[in-house]
């Protein structure tokens, strides 16, 4: 089974602790909302677990295995898939291309001169499986750069699938929607998590994407984790209402 782990993770920027000795394990088949205030940390130690960034302590380990100082493409290649990192590989491509590409990477196929990729009709098949389930099959032929930003944003998803990663991570995946877009979104995840072999990671600050999505939540705040557990546990805390979620002593968490 998939594990994740980050142990005693720091990173400084100058005299600035960013990601302060956050120890945490991931498991399979549960999503974890990783929730804060802006500038808890929340991005960064996203960056320190997919490989944009090498933390200043601490290690990061993936099936055993430690990664610390593993490049971010060497991680894709081992199964982190890292969402809203991949926009526009290819932005003069149709959509259907982009993801056929990665379809092709995922194959392990190689360019063939004496067989065109448009004789693969398994690579075919399984792109147009994946753009009909993100809601772009109709979009199929268009190129990436113009698409609206929410179809970037499902175009995005659409590439990380095609990868099969074992760890999935999505920062903040409705930015920028608009309300319609925003549940397709929602139930793609809702739909990934149905695979419990996978491990799910979001960064996410609208508390109703997290509770209808979350199975557990982690806190950070100044870079420290300051609170872990069961979604209804974790938003029932007045210290992380108060502090961390910005809701007064007394108030609602809706």
């Amino acid at each position: 089974m998939t594990t994740l782990e980050t142990q005693s993770l720091t990173i400084r920027f100058g005299g600035h602790v960013a990601v302060d000795a956050v120890s945490c394990a991931f498991r399979p088949g549960e999503l974890t909302a990783i929730v804060g205030p802006n500038g808890a940390g929340k991005t960064t130690y996203f960056n320190l677990i997919s490989g944009q960034l090498r933390p200043s302590e601490g290690r990061i380990l993936f099936d055993g295995a430690d990664i610390t100082r593993m490049t971010a493409p060497l991680r894709t290649r081992a199964g982190l898939g890292r969402a809203f990192q991949l926009t526009n590989l290819f932005p003069n491509l149709s959509v259907e291309e982009n993801v056929r590409l990665a379809v092709q990477a995922r194959s392990g196929t190689h360019y063939d001169m004496l067989r065109p990729w448009r004789t693969r009709r398994d690579l075919i098949d399984r792109a147009d499986a994946i753009l009909d389930s993100v809601a772009l099959g109709s979009r199929r032929s268009v190129a990436a750069t113009a698409l609206s930003h929410g179809d970037q944003r499902k175009l995005e998803v659409a590439l990380m699938m095609a990868l099969e990663p074992k760890v999935y991570m999505f920062d903040e995946p409705t930015a920028g929607m608009s309300v319609d877009e925003v549940p397709v979104v929602l139930d793609l995840i809702a739909r990934l998590k149905t695979d419990t072999s996978k491990l799910i990671l979001l960064v996410e600050h609208k508390m109703d994407v997290v509770r209808s999505l979350a199975d557990r939540i982690i806190v950070l705040h100044n870079g420290r984790l300051v609170a872990d557990g069961k979604p209804a546990e974790v938003i029932a805390s007045p210290i992380v209402q108060e502090a961390y979620l910005g809701i007064a002593p007394g108030k609602s968490a809706a």
